[in-house]
């Protein structure tokens, strides 16, 4: 009777080995769903909506200006961080804030991109932090799960004059 219940317990177990590496391979190279908070990408995407992150674009350097990405912040390694690819290594970006009188121009350097919410006035970006390595990007958001009025790919940027075609 203990050999039988022994044997169901270290079958179990690796069930759940096998199935939490099969978990664990799925979310961190396909992807998965994310809830975003704050205001920094208003109107895009609002406090508490529901998205789909896929993670291959990373893998395989497909990420393009305008795509909405899952960074680990660079401030605060514990956590991630939602905004939008302004600039990828070698354009020029705008530097300053919208509010500026004089606007500042730099290049993104190798291996960064320039990452901004789409709220300009309530977002800490790259304006603050600068360029932000491309190995902290954890996956570009594809699609918007909820609300449900909202569901589908997500629009365009309503900052798009801030990308510099030079």
């Amino acid at each position: 009777m203990l050999r039988d219940a022994l044997g169901k317990t270290c079958r179990f177990l690796g069930y759940t080995v096998q199935y939490g590496c099969i978990a664990h391979c799925a979310f961190e190279y396909l992807g998965g769903i994310v809830v975003c908070s704050g205001p920094s990408m208003e109107p895009t995407i609002q406090n508490s909506d529901i998205v789909f992150s896929e993670n291959l674009s990373r893998h395989f350097y497909c990420i393009r200006k305008g795509d909405i990405v899952i960074v680990k912040s660079p401030s605060d390694p514990k956590s991630n961080i939602c905004k939008r690819v302004i600039g990828l290594e070698g354009d020029k970006v705008c530097t300053s804030n919208p509010s500026d009188f004089l606007k500042s121009h730099s290049y993104v350097p190798k291996g960064h991109v320039w990452l901004e919410g789409d709220n300009l006035r309530n977002s800490t970006d790259s304006r603050c932090y600068g360029p932000v390595p491309y190995g902290l990007i954890r996956g570009r958001i594809c699609l918007k799960l909820w609300p449900l009025n909202d569901f589908g790919f997500l629009r365009a940027s309503p900052n798009s004059h801030r990308f510099l075609d030079d």
